[in-house]
């Protein structure tokens, strides 16, 4: 378990494949067996004493705007399957309806917590914001975080310059980003969805290959994690994933006559689909064929709720599943991010230890989130359950890396030190794990 120690930033793996690549089968099948080699390695760790590694989602979307197709039963029910615990909704603000009456309770073992995707962040507070609604930015932030109140700037791609002053954290990763930088894999995507042959096999592959064909755009999420190490120097931030799901992905084709066709998904009125003429895609005639004028027919769904969930993931560590015990674990920074679909990442842990305390007990100094002086002497401790390549990251800079389950760094400077986990699939070394960052002032 040698450490490698890194003298200031080293570039990370390029991406061996594209995502168009990644998404035939003998890529997809590979990466499924990577997968399945890696859970018959997986190490169980123990849970921190008085604590648990709940799996959450921010950024989800349900029964909340004409673009949104999934419901708040499908959410629950997919949750559950995908073994998901708490809910954090992201209703898109519909004034003048209120945000703050949706679902906020426990059922079926996953809890729900209010709020909106609004003005550019994550809000969640305790109580009604709506006549808050007008005020400038920094007065609206203050209102929102009142009490436990949390509120997070999102997309960061749209705004990477924008200030973060009073905000609880950001998105450090983000599902539609990963869509929106693929634009070839995009163009390539709908052209096999108007190909008979192509749209045969891209069928047959979200039905083997369902978590390996979603995540095929995931890419490092540079930009949000170059603004979060930035930001964190000079104060506390936490980190959450954005799944962004609405199951809306689901695409279909509308028979408008012999020669023309309109594809779009199901949340698009037929008017606004795009327009196929049968002579520019000879192939749209075949799949047509049988089908009435003005009907609809449903060719593949790309993002239900269950699958959104495992493609990312935020692990929030807490003493119990309750409102209240988890937005406290989250402002603490208790937090990671992960890509579950590649491995159950629960139990992960990174701490700053005492090397030289005899017991063990005395040796930690600091957990994930924590914010402690720097003092000489330690270490930092990643655990992973997985093999993988972890790295240590200090003030955005990688300062270790180790190969296998664990990795310990002397630490010999201030700073803010953060890790990750990345895993081999199909010979592509790919991130699985983002922590929040322990820091040492």
């Amino acid at each position: 378990m040698a450490v490698i120690a890194v003298h200031g930033a080293e570039p990370l793996e390029k991406s061996r494949y594209s995502s168009m690549q990644r998404m035939t089968r003998v890529r997809l099948a590979a990466a499924e067996a990577s997968v399945q080699a890696l859970a018959s390695k997986r190490r169980v760790l123990p849970p921190l004493p008085g604590q648990t590694d709940f799996r959450c989602s921010f950024h989800a979307h349900a029964e909340d705007a004409s673009h949104t197709a999934g419901t708040r039963p499908e959410m629950l029910a997919d949750a559950k399957r995908a073994g998901m615990q708490a809910i954090f909704l992201s209703d898109h603000f519909r004034p003048p309806r209120d945000f703050m009456d949706s679902w906020r309770f426990l059922t079926n073992g996953v809890l729900f917590v209010t709020g909106s995707e609004w003005r550019g962040f994550l809000v969640h507070p305790m109580a009604s914001v709506l006549a808050h609604q007008d005020l400038a930015t920094p007065e609206f932030v203050a209102k929102v975080t009142v009490g436990d109140g949390m509120i997070f700037l999102s997309h960061i791609e749209e705004r990477p310059d924008h200030p973060v002053e009073g905000l609880t954290g950001l998105e450090i990763y983000n599902r539609h980003y990963d869509a929106k930088r693929d634009l070839r894999g995009m163009l390539t995507l709908v052209s096999r969805l108007t190909d008979p042959k192509e749209l045969k096999e891209l069928q047959t592959l979200v039905e083997l290959y369902p978590d390996g064909v979603l995540a095929s755009q995931v890419e490092y999420p540079d930009v949000y994690l170059d603004k979060w190490d930035s930001e964190t120097g000079r104060r506390r931030l936490t980190g959450v994933a954005a799944n962004d799901c609405h199951h809306n992905q689901v695409f279909v084709l509308h028979r408008v006559n012999d020669g023309m066709a309109r594809l779009g998904t199901i949340v698009d009125p037929v008017s606004g689909m795009r327009e196929v003429p049968v002579g520019l895609r000879p192939g749209v005639a075949q799949i047509l064929a049988g089908h009435a004028d003005g009907e609809t027919l449903r060719l593949v769904d790309l993002d239900p709720y269950y699958r959104a969930f495992r493609c990312v993931s935020t692990h929030v560590v807490s003493p119990k599943l309750e409102e209240t015990s988890l937005r406290t674990a989250v402002k603490a920074g208790r937090v990671f991010v992960a890509h579950e679909w590649m491995g159950d990442a629960s139990g992960f842990r990174m701490a700053w230890v005492d090397a030289e305390a005899p017991a063990v007990a005395d040796r930690t100094r600091a957990w994930m989130g924590d914010e402690v002086p720097f003092a000489a002497g330690g270490r930092i401790d990643v655990e992973s359950p997985l093999p993988g390549r972890l790295r240590l990251i200090r003030n955005g800079k990688e300062v270790a890396r180790s190969e296998g389950n664990r990795l310990q760094a002397t630490v010999t400077d201030s700073g803010v030190y953060r890790a990750e986990v990345w895993l081999e699939l199909d010979g592509e070394w790919r991130p699985w794990i983002y922590s929040n960052p322990i820091y040492l002032r």
